[in-house]
């Protein structure tokens, strides 16, 4: 088969996907696809700096609470409705990144996992210490904030179609910049950091760039489960076990693979809806998980995409 041809299968099943509770009126199936597109989406944008570019973020989830606290203050404060505040919440997301990859970036390997995990518990405790977005209660939306999305029903659906339509938008942006020269440079950067500069890949900036864009996207998923949930704080904004299920998601679905952050999202919520509903299971499921990655790092290090490519040439040009 050619090579390119993921998005052709990838971008209708998640139509497919998406589609499933408006037609079936299914109120459960609708929370746990909004639950899947959102893994699908954190997974997806850690791909990008993580996959593409080898660099292991522990700390991403910090870019999913930053967005989900400007949009949340904005809407709350100025009455903005959810979309332009989703992108500004996600462009302030995107800002701190390239503010923050200036430092952290010139780290590698470990000490630039652990520096992300700094960052992430130095943001949870500034917010816990900020009056004005609620300190450590967070804030809370007044049911009236949802009149403008037709009652609060109403609005739930409205955030299920926006996380749809920002889960499409990441795993488009991310399979393009993969085949991109961008992409490129930052897989060379993954491979030899060292070499990828002297062959003239501006590492810095790449670099940058990348932590920049897999920030957009968590921004912009942490507004819209915010502003469904209705209220926000710092505990489950910056909870940073999120930041561990990301990691997991992409290893387990294949590292540096679009369709290998989608599978691994997709496995991982079936998988923690089972074993959370499981009466034998529901306090272990982080310790399954943490087995099965294991397994995985052992047995299957690309990941099930990966696998799969490895034993089918054929479908090497599907699975990208």
């Amino acid at each position: 088969m050619e090579r390119g041809k993921t998005l052709f299968w990838l971008i209708p099943f998640l139509v497919f996907i998406v589609a499933l509770p408006p037609v079936t009126g299914s109120v459960t199936l609708r929370e746990g696809i909004f639950l899947i597109l959102m893994y699908v989406t954190l997974a997806s944008s850690l791909n990008v700096i993580m996959g593409y570019t080898g660099y292991v973020s522990f700390g991403h989830i910090v870019f999913y609470g930053i967005g989900g606290y400007i949009s949340f203050y904005l809407m709350l404060r100025d009455g903005m409705h959810l979309i332009p505040a989703m992108i500004l919440g996600g462009i302030g997301a995107a800002l701190a990144a390239f503010a923050l990859g200036e430092a952290v970036l010139r780290l590698r390997g470990a000490f630039f996992a652990i520096a992300t995990i700094g960052v992430n518990e130095a943001v949870k405790a500034l917010v816990n210490n900020l009056n004005f977005i609620g300190g450590a209660e967070g804030l809370f939306f007044n049911f009236s904030v949802y009149k403008a999305y037709g009652g609060a029903a109403r609005a739930i659906w409205f955030s299920y179609y926006t996380m749809a339509a920002v889960t499409l938008i990441t795993v488009v942006a991310s399979y393009l910049i993969k085949m991109s020269k961008f992409g490129l440079g930052l897989r060379a950067i993954r491979e030899d950091e060292d070499a990828a500069i002297i062959l003239g890949v501006n590492a810095k900036r790449y670099k940058s760039l990348a932590y920049a864009a897999s920030a957009f996207f968590p921004g912009m998923a942490g507004a819209v489960f915010f502003f469904k949930a209705g209220n926000i704080e710092p505990h489950d904004a910056f909870h940073l076990i999120k930041s561990i299920e990301m990691i997991f998601m992409v290893m387990l679905g294949g590292y540096g693979n679009v369709a290998g952050a989608f599978t691994g999202a997709l496995v991982y919520e079936r998988l923690k809806g089972f074993l959370l509903v499981n009466p034998l299971f529901k306090n272990l499921h982080m310790a399954i998980s943490g087995v099965v990655l294991l397994l995985i790092v052992l047995f299957m290090p690309q990941g099930i995409i990966g696998f799969i490519r490895e034993k089918s040439k054929k479908l090497r040009g599907v699975l990208e």
